[in-house]
């Protein structure tokens, strides 16, 4: 088993909890109105935040994230940075306090070391520290003499400048304030116990994120190149779009083609029956889901181990076996009677193959054991009624808007900016994944649902998606832009290594472009101490970051002292 020096507890419990953190918003990016409920539900359930130690320092609240077991320090502690509410308000008094972390361990003053900067993205910040102990932040840093820095998004985390989370109080979380957050913390940030400047331009900024933050690490090159000096977009997002049909295709077709094949026909033969209408009640029974309402609401629920995809890592402590359990559960042999090696090898539908439900109505094993993993992973958590737990149509059970209704900010910012509502293929012969009673219609009545308008913002019928593909959609480049992606990240799609829309390009110093073999989401960012420890393929793209960054900043120069930069 490979060794993990210097990993302690607590960075495995952060791993865990940034795993399920993501795998609640991509839930509900996947599943729309579904993704919800099953938030609440608790399917993919909040990991417990560890025990925190507050004090005042020079009038500024420091958190010390510690362990409970054997009482051992995190040792990085949150510090705090004031930004304004509205960055293009001129009379805007409200401000707020945005947390960050620093890993100054490596750091050595007066060499022009750059500042490593990781976008916090649609979590919180807290999600991020494996990356700043031992993942990407801390190789750069240790590569370069650098500072690591984990900035939290706004409304993420603690960084949360609003009393509650309303359609208005949510009107300035967007693309351009959290750039302008971003650009404002570079230009004026003080680390504590670091005397020097390290703002930007003045030193050397490096802006990394992964996935959405992946997007905002290239939009931050291309709207303040004067203060990011290089950028690392990781499964950058850079396009946005209404429909995000591929995101299953790109599962479909890397998956085991058994598994993946058991999936479409499941699904096909599911749509078959419900169409039909005959069997409709004994089909959704089977899955613990007859008093269900909804068509839509049915077949939505099947995609909810389709998401465990996208949460698989290299690294097997952080990431989840979950699609493999899935696959594996499919092909289960339905009774002791049967050979397990026998069925799988006949063809789906085979008579042999077919379980009896009641008279007249049979359907294939894969169907039968689909519906025993949905009755155990997901309808088992409902302790009212299927409707009240699974239902989508009533609009008040969307309507809270306390700060613990935190699955609200990503979904406003889908529903306004970004999209990526899952639908099934639009050529109607192409083998899906995913029922083809779903449509844009269902994915996105969430948005209607969950923000009526205010007195200040409505949101859009559709998203403006415009204002994220206007800053260079598959076509972002800038001199120190990297660009990387895994070669069946879901997300790779809408990203500059698009397989379905975007040019190939050549992979220099200056403009990496970098595909991880078999990578899926953000494989780069996780990374241990000693990097020889990590697999071959993670261990050749984190050695090619630190050539490419290191050979950026030989190229660096200071400011000349009459330079100005723009406010």
């Amino acid at each position: 088993m490979v060794s993990l020096p210097f990993l302690s507890l607590v960075s495995l419990f952060f791993a865990h909890a940034y795993a399920q953190n993501t795998q609640k918003n991509d839930l509900i990016r996947i599943l729309g109105p579904q993704g919800v409920n099953l938030v609440k539900l608790g399917v993919f359930p909040d990991a417990s935040h560890p025990q925190s130690r507050f004090s005042k320092d020079q009038g500024h609240l420091q958190e010390t994230l510690s362990q409970d077991e054997g009482g051992k320090t995190y040792d990085f502690r949150a510090q705090w940075f004031e930004q304004p509410l509205d960055h293009f308000a001129k009379h805007s008094g409200h401000s707020w306090h945005q947390r960050f972390w620093v890993n100054s361990r490596h750091y050595k003053p007066g060499t022009n070391a750059p500042v490593i900067v990781i976008d916090g993205g649609e979590t919180s910040g807290e999600d991020r520290m494996p990356f700043l102990d031992t993942g990407i932040a801390d190789i750069l840093a240790r590569s370069t003499g650098g500072i690591g820095v984990v900035l939290e998004h706004r409304y993420y985390g603690e960084s949360i400048p609003v009393s509650n989370f309303s359609t208005d109080s949510l009107r300035w979380l967007n693309n351009a304030q959290a750039a302008a957050d971003s650009a404002n913390f570079m230009r004026n940030v003080k680390f504590d116990g670091i005397q020097e400047d390290i703002t930007a331009p003045n030193t050397p900024w490096i802006y990394y994120g992964g996935s959405y933050a992946g997007a905002r690490a290239a939009h931050m090159k291309i709207l303040y190149p004067d203060l990011v000096y290089g950028a690392i977009a990781s499964s950058a997002v850079t396009h946005a779009t209404l429909e995000a049909w591929e995101y299953m295709n790109v599962i479909r077709d890397a998956a085991d083609p058994k598994c993946s094949n058991h999936i479409v026909n499941a699904i096909s033969s599911i749509d078959d029956i419900i169409q039909r209408g005959y069997f409709k009640r004994q089909l959704k029974g089977l899955f613990g889901l007859a008093d269900l309402e909804h068509d839509e609401d049915f077949v939505s629920i099947l995609e909810t181990p389709l998401g465990f995809w996208q949460a698989q890592c290299w690294d097997p402590e952080f990431g989840s076996t979950g699609f493999d359990d899935f696959c594996k559960t499919l092909s289960a042999p339905f009774s002791r009677v049967m050979n397990a090696a026998e069925i799988e090898a006949l063809p789906y539908g085979h008579e042999k193959r077919m379980v009896t439900i009641e008279q007249g109505f049979a359907v294939d094993i894969a169907v039968v054991n689909y519906a025993r993993w949905i009755k155990r992973h997901v309808v088992s958590r409902c302790k009212t009624t299927v409707e009240q737990c699974f239902g989508t149509y009533d609009d008040s059970r969307y309507q809270e808007t306390d700060l613990k209704q935190d699955w609200r900010l990503w979904l406003f910012q889908v529903c306004t900016e970004w999209g990526y509502f899952t639908t099934p293929p639009p050529d109607q012969k192409e083998r899906s994944l995913v029922s083809r009673l779903l449509n844009l219609g269902y994915e996105s009545k969430i948005c209607k649902q969950a923000f009526p308008e205010g007195e200040h913002f409505k949101v859009p019928g559709l998203p403006n998606i415009t204002v994220v593909n206007e800053l260079g959609d598959f076509d972002i480049a800038a001199d120190r832009l990297a660009i990387i992606d895994g070669e069946v990240d879901p997300w790779r799609p809408y990203t500059p290594h698009s397989q379905y829309y975007a040019d190939d390009r050549e992979d220099t110093i200056l403009r990496p472009f970098k595909l991880i073999p078999d990578g899926v989401h953000h494989y780069d960012e996780w990374g241990y101490t000693n990097i020889f420890d990590e697999p071959p393929e993670i261990r050749k793209i984190h050695a090619e970051m630190i050539e490419f960054v290191r050979e950026w900043l030989k190229d660096w120069k200071p400011p000349k002292a009459n330079s100005t930069v723009a406010n």
